[in-house]
């Protein structure tokens, strides 16, 4: 699968996330906002790895024009990791754990949308199809190694329990999602 496609994926994945802790600390839901702080946390943690390891070095020796969204995408990549950090030192629940979450939340959501309206559609005129394919492969063996869900382990999913999956879990756009996108967007369970 095409490389942009995956990170997309993440994205909503997680933007997914967001909304599910946005609706527990809504109602006050300290078990389930702890429960999403984790999973949010874990899913930042393995994208941010893949994109820091495999596609922002393969972006810049592509293009180094492309240089100075690369070095803004892990500088915004540090701060999250900072927060996160923050994040874990605190007991979770609390107000400041809350509002770094908070915070964790907005930056994700600008830093996706940024690479996705910006940074993908150059990357996309850089790279064929087979070398966006190429480096989705390695970024999803490298999901993998690091224990998280890839595409193949959903593929015996029909389609319908994806669109069940993609619905429990808040996922934007699914709707107009394919099944591609569903297998690379939905968790498993």
């Amino acid at each position: 699968m095409d490389a942009t496609l995956l990170l997309t994926a993440d994205h909503n994945r997680v933007r997914g996330l967001f909304t599910r802790f946005r609706s527990a600390k809504e109602n006050d839901d300290k078990a389930g906002m702890t429960t999403l702080a984790a999973t949010i946390l874990e899913e930042l943690d393995i994208h941010t790895r893949i994109e820091e390891q495999i596609f922002y070095p393969a972006v810049k020796a592509a293009d180094s024009d492309l240089g100075e969204e690369v070095a803004e995408g892990l500088q915004e990549h540090h701060v999250v990791k900072t927060l996160a950090a923050e994040i874990e030192a605190l007991a979770p629940g609390e107000e400041e754990w809350a509002a770094k979450l908070t915070v964790v939340t907005e930056m994700v959501e600008h830093h996706a949308e940024e690479e996705e309206q910006e940074m993908f559609p150059k990357v996309r005129n850089l790279f064929d199809v087979d070398a966006l394919a190429q480096l989705g492969d390695q970024m999803e063996a490298m999901k993998a190694e690091l224990g998280a869900p890839t595409v193949q382990d959903k593929e015996a999913f029909t389609t319908e329990r994806l669109k069940q999956l993609a619905t429990a879990q808040e996922i934007p756009g699914r709707s107009s999602m394919n099944r591609e996108e569903l297998l690379a967007t939905v968790a498993p369970s």
